[in-house]
């Protein structure tokens, strides 16, 4: 079968962007360079990729699918990649039952894959998690004891410090906020509403030591536009507002802060700085940024279906920039500013440090890795060439690393014909390469993925 389908009106299912068709398992990866002996355990990333023959209105709706790379001392030892089997997959169950109500196991559990408390999430944010092996086979939904009944982001924030799991999950209907908290060893042990106008689009949030950081933005789910079908049933809203949250982990209400009409899809990471004021890092869409990089949602306020447009990855999208959002709770007031005038996404941050203050984002351009230095206003990037797709770059700390930067970027690349792939490996003091390993198949552009190490012995 192909992995591709040139006929296709779908930018989504052609080229670097093509689902693949099966699940294959792969030995004794070729390496060029040298890969790091302690970069020992698994690199999976997830994404979307419909099965063969079926329709695929959009390109974040595809099935979920985890590539994995296991390393160890210095050899590449297997790639695998496999669906996650979600009740949705395997029986088609529907999100929205006949009565009305949803199945939150009915997801495509596509977007992100992480660790926590010796558990392997696939996540999606409409939806349940789905607990996987370290070998990629899928367990099961995972509603943690029978307490989560509504969805989970696929972007929960790990406090390095507590080892606590903080996450959120939005809703259609009331309420449209909650906010949970896992323990250091999986439990859910906090869940609370948090108000908000309407069923807002929250795709992530952040974290400081003693906040939360809530993402209101006008990016709404409309009924008409879902019983409509045919893509994503969210439009953008002038009328909604957009303002940033902040609230105390510890309890207590959220203190809202206006900010300029934007959308945010990934923040970079969040802290509070000596003066008491928490700093938002984040990649920064303009209401008209957004209509472009989306075009199956409606222009601003236009309620319009989707028409089966064309969105496309968006670390390629040529409009997302860095912006920081500067709160200050003592006084109300909002300082906003860009970070850089370079088009990027996928930001991510060596996740020690999250909550925590921070000199260093990585980011992913059209065809370039870029390292954003906070301190000194400078970035640099890795050109890749016109011809090559880099997908989210994952910061990995070296063992007792003494700089923030001390570590190595891993990235599964692509070339945009869609014949080849590679996880790349960089160090990421100075972006130079380590080493690659070349990947027996072509691995579709994704979202999100994670470093699993070795548990210590």
């Amino acid at each position: 079968m192909s992995e591709s389908n040139e006929t296709s009106p779908s930018a989504w299912l052609d080229g670097h962007l093509a689902p693949v068709p099966d699940e294959i398992d792969a030995t004794g990866l070729p390496v060029e360079g040298a890969l790091p002996p302690e970069l020992t355990g698994r690199y999976f990333r997830n994404g979307p990729n419909p099965l063969p023959g079926t329709p695929s209105a959009h390109w974040f709706t595809g099935a979920g699918m985890v590539h994995g790379v296991r390393l160890r001392d210095g050899r590449a030892e297997w790639y695998r990649n496999r669906w996650v089997r979600t009740t949705e997959l395997t029986d088609g169950a529907p999100f929205v039952r006949a009565d009305g109500s949803f199945d939150h196991a009915a997801v495509p559990a596509n977007t992100h894959v992480v660790p926590h408390a010796g558990r392997i999430l696939a996540l999606v944010e409409t939806g349940l998690p789905y607990e996987l092996t370290p070998e990629l086979d899928t367990v099961g939904p995972c509603d943690f004891g029978g307490l989560l009944t509504g969805g989970m982001t696929a972007h929960p924030k790990e406090d390095p410090v507590t080892g606590e799991l903080l996450f959120f999950g939005y809703g259609l209907v009331p309420p449209y906020l909650t906010y949970h908290r896992l323990s250091a060893d999986g439990r859910l042990v906090e869940s609370r509403e948090v108000e908000v106008p309407g069923p807002t689009m929250m795709h992530d949030f952040a974290i400081t030591a003693n906040h939360v950081v809530w993402l209101d933005l006008p990016v709404v789910f409309d009924m008409a536009l879902a019983r409509r079908g045919g893509g994503m049933p969210f439009r953008w809203d002038d009328g909604y507002g957009a303002r940033l949250g902040v609230m105390p982990r510890a309890g207590g209400p959220a203190r809202w802060f206006e900010v300029d009409p934007c959308y945010v899809f990934h923040v970079g990471n969040a802290y509070e700085d000596e003066a008491g004021r928490v700093v938002v890092d984040g990649v920064r869409y303009r209401p008209e940024e957004f209509t472009a990089f989306w075009p199956s949602i409606g222009g601003p306020s236009a309620g319009t279906p989707a028409t089966g447009g064309a969105p496309v990855a968006a670390a390629a999208t040529g409009h997302a920039r860095l912006h920081r959002w500067t709160l200050d709770p003592a006084t109300g007031a909002v300082k906003e500013e860009p970070i850089d005038d370079r088009a990027v996404e996928f930001p991510t941050h060596d996740e020690t440090r999250t909550g925590r203050p921070h000199r260093y984002l990585y980011t992913v351009a059209r065809d370039a890795i870029v390292k954003h230095d906070l301190r000194s206003g400078s970035s640099t990037a890795l050109d890749l060439g016109a011809d090559l797709a880099p997908g989210e770059a994952v910061f990995v700390p070296a063992e007792g690393a003494r700089a923030e930067d001390e570590g190595w970027l891993l990235s599964i690349v692509s070339d945009r014909a869609g014949h080849s792939s590679e996880l790349l490996v960089l160090d990421a003091a100075d972006l130079s390469r380590t080493a690659s390993v070349r990947l027996p198949r072509r691995v579709p552009a994704g979202f999100h993925g994670s470093w699993i190490p070795d548990p210590a012995t």
